[in-house]
Parts: C-alpha cells; sequence; structure tokens
C-alpha cells in the first residue's frame, strides 16, 4: 500500500527526518509512537502528502506521489488518502451529513450517491440520529467519529491519523480504537497512526519508535 524510502526532511540547520524507510501493507494499522519533537507528525504530513520531503521517493499504490503535479497531487490525495486529527477540524456552521460529504462533493461525485455513502457511514459509526446536528451540538467523540465518516467517504486507500484521541477521554478514547479494529475488519481498511496512547500503539499489527529522526520497529 505505502512504501517510503530514505526521507529526508531539515528546517533550516534542524535535521528532523533522518532517512526514514517505511513499509505497509493493505489492511494493516500501524503506529508511530515516541516524544514530542522527534518528527512524527512531520513523517504523517509527508507520507500524507501534505508536506513536502527534502529527499527520498514515496509510492501509495504503486503511484509516486512526490512526482505528481500541484493539481495531480491534490486530485491523489482527494480520492485516494484520508485523514483524522486531533482536533476535529469540522465546520462549524455545517451538519455532520454535511460535514461528511464535503471530500466528496470536492471530488464532483453525484451528491445522491454521496449522501447515500455519508449517511451510510454514519450509521455505521452509530450517528444515524444526529444527522443534522452542527458540531457544537454533539459530544467530542460524536464530532470525532463524524472526522472519521468524513476521512472515508472517498474510500481512500489509507487514513492517516494523527494523534486521534489526544483530545478525548479515556472511555471515548477506547471507544476509537475498537472503531479503527472495526473498520479493519470489515472493511480491510489501512491506518498509519502517530499516538503516544500506549493501548492504541498496542492494538496496532506493528509499532514504530521515532527517535531523535530515526524509525525503528519495536
Amino acid at each position: 500500500m505505502l512504501v517510503a524510502k530514505n526521507i529526508v526532511k531539515s528546517y533550516d540547520n534542524l535535521e528532523v527526518l533522518r532517512g526514514v524507510d517505511l513499509t505497509v501493507n493493505t489492511g494493516e494499522i500501524v503506529s508511530i509512537i515516541g516524544k514530542s519533537g522527534t518528527g512524527k507528525s512531520t513523517l504523517l504530513h509527508i507520507l500524507g502528502t501534505l508536506d513536502k520531503a527534502d529527499s527520498g521517493s514515496l509510492q501509495i499504490q504503486n503511484k509516486s506521489v512526490f512526482d505528481l503535479s500541484v493539481n495531480e497531487l491534490s486530485r491523489f490525495r482527494n480520492e485516494n488518502i484520508g485523514f483524522i486529527f486531533q482536533f476535529h477540524h469540522l465546520l462549524a456552521e455545517f451538519t455532520a451529513l454535511e460535514n461528511v460529504c464535503i471530500p466528496g462533493y470536492i471530488k464532483r461525485e453525484d451528491q445522491k450517491l454521496v449522501e447515500n455513502r455519508a449517511k451510510e457511514l454514519l450509521d455505521y459509526l452509530g450517528l444515524s440520529a444526529r444527522l443534522s446536528h452542527r458540531p457544537t451540538e454533539l459530544s467530542g467523540g460524536e464530532q470525532q467519529r463524524v472526522a472519521v465518516a468524513r476521512a472515508l467517504i472517498n474510500n481512500p486507500s489509507i487514513v492517516f491519523a494523527d494523534e486521534p484521541t489526544g483530545n478525548l477521554d479515556n472511555e471515548t478514547s477506547d471507544e476509537l480504537h475498537v472503531l479503527m479494529k472495526n473498520l479493519q475488519r470489515d472493511y480491510q481498511q489501512t491506518f498509519i497512526i502517530v499516538t503516544h496512547n500506549d493501548e492504541l500503539a498496542r492494538l496496532s499489527d506493528r509499532c514504530y519508535e521515532m527517535d531523535q529522526g530515526i524509525l525503528s520497529e519495536i
């Protein structure tokens, strides 16, 4: 699903990533742990095509994404990659259903098909009674589940999650852990997760540690 080789990234004189290699198979959950400031989120953003590496190569679904033009990359990202962040970044003026649909609309899919897919996802996530609620009317856990549905609306090849439980209480975090395992089981969904949550890391198929810009499997 994903093959990254010798990813290097610096900011001025600070070397953040020092030749990172990573291979992820379809249907795997891979987690990356490590202290703050070690380059975990930087790596995730590069793998998710939100940031550029100084050097190295990245293939997703056998596509060399570093070789794509800006427009090609935007389309590839929309069609193949989902994101879940610590802070859900839902749009306050839109309902749960509308927030989930936005990536599908950007993809220019048929509106009815997008809405039906969003309803199916929200039902799967236990939110069928909350379709018309705006983010301020939802709990933190419900907001994060809406964000998960939004990440999945375009049937992405891979989902990148940056501290997905960092803003949730323990019980809600546990529910999100179960949800990710269920998505892996039911949809063969691939995840790469940056986390400080040891329990989430243990639920992963493989776990890596980032230390001083070096990624090592543990």
